[in-house]
């Protein structure tokens, strides 16, 4: 791929972050849209289900997102921004080196990632608040399996937490 393809790419990876709002509606529907077809994988059987979503699931995130694929997605709560693209794959805001006028520590060309959370999730109305929440360290052993599988099986909250991001939801069991 030429750089000028990657710039492009970037830009409109960019300019679609940067309005969050209809992200939001789309992900809350795609959310929704899992859910309903809980009973349905679940006969599928949650391993099987998530080795045929994975691959749209990396797809999209990829592409609108840069996703890294960790298998516990926290998009909603960060602005829409995959935090696992900030250098330091930092879950719960900046490092502290956040460069003037909001640029990273690590590539001062680049903008913080966590700015950018911070001032998209501003931008959201429905899980905006979310930014607030502290996020459990990330699980590697779920690096590469679809997020969506893992949120319907309660696989990406640590042993005992409750889904604080989805407030009044049923609490989901760990199921395999």
């Amino acid at each position: 791929m030429s750089a000028q393809t990657k710039q492009g790419k970037s830009a409109l990876r960019r300019w679609i972050q940067d309005h969050p709002r209809p992200l939001e509606w789309l992900y809350r529907f795609g959310e929704h849209t899992i859910r309903l077809a809980d009973p349905l994988l679940a006969r599928l059987g949650y391993e099987r289900a998530g080795r045929l979503l994975f691959p749209v699931e990396r797809i999209m995130k990829e592409l609108v997102f840069d996703c890294r694929s960790c298998g516990q997605c926290t998009l909603r709560l960060t602005g829409m921004t995959c935090p696992m693209t900030c250098p330091k794959q930092l879950r719960n805001g900046p490092c502290g080196g956040v460069r003037p006028g909001g640029y990273c520590e690590v590539y001062s060309d680049r903008r913080c990632v966590w700015t950018d959370a911070w001032e998209r999730s501003r931008k959201m109305r429905i899980y905006g608040d979310g930014i607030h929440l502290v996020q459990p360290a990330v699980d590697w052993r779920l690096e590469g399996t679809s997020a969506w599988i893992n949120m319907l099986t309660g696989a990406d909250l640590p042993p005992g937490a409750e889904d604080k991001a989805h407030p009044g939801t049923p609490s989901r069991s760990r199921r395999s």
